[in-house]
């Protein structure tokens, strides 16, 4: 039996909802979800690790800037990028914001409950090709949908010696995935992909792409009329506790020319914020987290991870049917009691634990993933806690 540092409070948790989810406590919340550090195993990809934890390639490379992200290697530590600061546009419909390449839906809440959000990354247009930017609407909704290329796109592969057919039907090659929805300029889809890596990357022709397991869940939630502004916010500034957090990501060179290190976007934003000026010695933070664009949501002089180091637990990740899964086989194995709860948790996201120590959690993960769920040793930030 694995040794806890305590079990006081431990309760087991059931949700109905995926786990891509977060309530929002207020209408004043900006700042959701927690990060992680990961230990990964030998066969694992950055890619891989994303997707089981519903990020594309854009949050897992530019988290682990120095992981080579087809071989990361056992053992080694990865960020796993979950907070974020929700964009500066209004909470309804879908808003997609290409500079994070990532979707938030926020559903209408029933009367007397709160706010949620539903979260996504996403693949767009690549550069010549590039996802417009503006307010639309969702006008038409299609399972298993034919895809009959536009002749733009079909003059762009025959340039490279490559005929697409004049409808490609519904199946496994279909570019559209088996779900799509398009926008009131109609043009552009929302849709799945028969070509999940590109998530997170800049690969279509101006359409949004999502994981084919992440369309399925947005195209039954979303009905025809509800709006999707599309906007382009690379630097963004939230309070939180009466702490000021910033979150940058690198500029899209075809919808902005300023320099990198261009501090002007994200003093907008923390004026939008606070009315105090920053003080001298905080330039130097604000340009180093420009600078480095790394995606993640740092407060004020303080790092990004404040990890709490060497307490251990064991997360199964965030997709659709993984807590029931991972319940199933800890009820089997008699390990149930060791579920943990953790602040600012996606909905159904649970861990087990805490272990000892890193040795302690790497047995368990082994063992529970010999009994059919894969599950990681992590360690989370001191929010989550």
């Amino acid at each position: 039996m694995f040794r806890l540092l305590s079990i006081i409070g431990a309760t087991l948790f059931a949700f109905q909802v995926q786990a891509t989810t977060f309530t929002l406590p207020s209408p004043e919340t900006r700042i959701i979800g927690h990060n992680m550090i990961l230990v990964s195993r030998h066969e694992d990809t950055l890619l891989d690790i994303a997707r089981t934890f519903d990020l594309g390639y854009h949050d897992i490379v530019s988290a682990n800037p120095d992981v080579d992200p087809w071989l990361p290697g056992e053992g080694q530590r990865i960020v796993i990028p979950k907070r974020y600061i929700l964009p500066d546009a209004p909470r309804q419909g879908i808003v997609v914001n290409l500079a994070e390449l990532r979707l938030y839906y926020y559903p209408k809440p029933a009367s007397g409950e709160a706010q949620r959000v539903v979260t996504f990354p996403i693949g767009i247009g690549r550069e010549g090709w590039r996802t417009p930017l503006g307010r639309m609407s969702i006008i038409q909704k299609r399972e298993n949908p034919t895809w009959t290329p536009p002749a733009s796109i079909r003059a762009a592969y025959l340039e490279e010696g490559k005929v697409l057919p004049d409808v490609v039907p519904p199946g496994p090659d279909n570019p559209l995935g088996a779900h799509a929805i398009r926008l009131s300029n109609p043009s552009y889809l929302i849709h799945g992909t028969h070509r999940p890596y590109g998530v997170g990357m800049r690969v279509s022709s101006g359409c949004i792409r999502l994981f084919p397991e992440d369309i399925e869940q947005l195209y039954h939630k979303v009905s025809l009329g509800t709006q999707v502004e599309i906007i382009y916010q690379p630097h963004k500034a939230a309070i939180h506790n009466g702490q000021l957090y910033l979150e940058a990501h690198k500029p899209l060179d075809d919808i902005d020319d300023r320099h990198t290190n261009n501090l002007t976007p994200m003093v907008q934003s923390i004026i939008k914020v606070q009315d105090d000026s920053l003080r001298d010695e905080d330039w130097p933070f604000v340009e180093q987290v420009v600078r480095e664009h790394r995606g993640l949501v740092k407060g004020l002089h303080q790092d990004a991870l404040p990890i709490v180091e060497d307490i251990w637990f064991l997360h199964a990740g965030m997709k659709k049917g993984s807590t029931a899964k991972f319940r199933a086989v800890l009820d089997k194995l008699d390990l149930g009691y060791m579920f943990w709860p953790i602040n600012n948790r996606a909905h159904e996201e649970m861990v087990l634990g805490p272990f000892e120590s890193e040795a302690e959690a790497i047995q368990a993960a082994e063992k529970i993933t010999a009994a059919g769920v894969r599950v990681w040793p992590v360690m989370l930030s001191e929010d989550a806690l």
